[in-house]
């Protein structure tokens, strides 16, 4: 038996013991994950795509990373929005950073977000304290996540997939590589450090 079946295995006890919790349970941590940067969304996509199949699992991980990110602007937008724009009275820098993030046109923004290292959370978080509307935030992440949901899906199955194919690891590497330098070329563009 390979590894690849094995993990399957694994998984599959794992959603058969949580029952119909499991899904839930994923498409909840997907949620979380817009708000807490700290959870993996890569590996929560990587298992819906395993435990649902390619196309489900990306259904499932698009809707709810958008449905999270959503979330979080609004929290920012409804909870935060008010004492930033306080402060933004008083200092300078802080009004340069905001008026930068509300001149991003849609396509940088979709940009921004398809991109892989991009921390979703800020995104979410400067978005949600600019004047953008939510129309044009929704909208942005329609297509935005698309490109991301599917590349982490691909990356961490074909990782999976590379324990039994080493090729494959090459192929992903290369990828990641990618992902990285045009993150990091469109973060120093946008002053996103």
């Amino acid at each position: 038996m390979n590894i690849f079946n094995t993990i399957n295995n694994y998984i599959d006890i794992i959603l058969n013991s949580l029952g119909i919790y499991g899904p839930l349970l994923g498409c909840f941590l997907i949620c979380v994950e817009s708000i807490l940067p700290f959870l993996p969304l890569s590996a929560f996509i990587t298992l819906n795509f395993i435990a649902f199949g390619n196309l489900w699992g990306f259904l499932i991980s698009w809707f709810f990373t958008i449905l999270g990110c959503m979330l979080s602007f609004t929290l920012c937008r409804k909870k935060i929005k008010g004492w930033v724009d306080k402060k933004r009275k008083d200092k300078k820098k802080l009004n340069k950073i905001m008026k930068n993030i509300e001149k991003i046109n849609f396509s940088g923004l979709v940009t921004i977000i398809a991109i892989p290292f991009t921390p979703a959370f800020l995104v979410n978080i400067a978005a949600g304290l600019t004047k953008m509307s939510y129309k044009r935030f929704l909208f942005a992440l329609i297509i935005g996540k698309m490109f991301l949901v599917y590349f982490w899906g691909f990356i961490g199955v074909s990782l999976i997939e590379s324990l039994n194919h080493p090729i494959v690891l090459v192929k992903t590497g290369v990828l990641l590589l990618i992902a990285y330098i045009i993150s990091r070329v469109v973060s120093h563009r946008f002053n996103l450090d």
